[in-house]
């Protein structure tokens, strides 16, 4: 059943929960890595784009910038695809960037991805489930809003949204669903 997140707005307006994705803590561990490798940001861009060259080299989309990536601690969020990008470069799902993490969502890893195929978030089986939750509870769109402490257009249009939705809006969703967010992730070539 549809769980409500209890959270509390910090000062800066971003929401604090022991189930909120941790956008520091990921970029913290993205540039320990990056470190690690004695990688320059510009490296770990292409290192990380050259996860899927076979398919990059099909559909000629755009790579991740190194400034996205570099930025991550600071700014506070990241579109949920790109967190995808550096998730599957650490080889952690993202529960992990969770402190206290919903029951059974930690631990589950994401899909395998060959060098043909990216790791994508499938937006409309989440919006599925969300909206199945929330019919089962008998919750209007604006109290779902209300509980995962985003505007009702945002999870009510998440069903025509094309490429992504905040990371951090994402794990709400999937945490208040009480699933991994593997369950909404798939091995895609495009």
């Amino acid at each position: 059943m549809f769980k409500a997140i209890r959270a509390v707005w910090n000062a800066g307006g971003t929401v604090t929960s022991p189930h909120s994705f941790d956008m520091q803590a990921f970029g913290t561990a993205v540039d320990a890595r990056r470190r690690d490798q004695e990688l320059s940001w510009e490296a770990l861009a292409a290192a990380v784009w050259d996860q899927s060259h076979v398919l990059n080299a099909r559909d000629h989309s755009h790579p991740i910038n190194a400034s996205t990536i570099r930025n991550l601690a600071e700014a506070g969020d990241i579109s949920c695809q790109h967190a995808l990008f550096l998730l599957r470069w650490l080889g952690v799902p993202p529960e992990t960037f969770i402190v206290s993490p919903a029951s059974q969502t930690a631990g589950v890893p994401l899909p395998p991805a060959d060098n043909a195929h990216r790791l994508r978030w499938d937006l409309r089986r989440l919006y599925d489930s969300l909206n199945d939750a929330r019919m089962l509870r008998g919750a209007t769109w604006k109290q779902a809003a209300s509980d995962l402490h985003c505007t009702t257009s945002q999870i009510a249009g998440l069903k025509n949204v094309k490429f992504a939705i905040s990371m951090r809006l994402a794990m709400r969703i999937t945490q208040s669903l009480q699933r991994p967010s593997a369950d909404f992730i798939y091995a895609a070539e495009w």
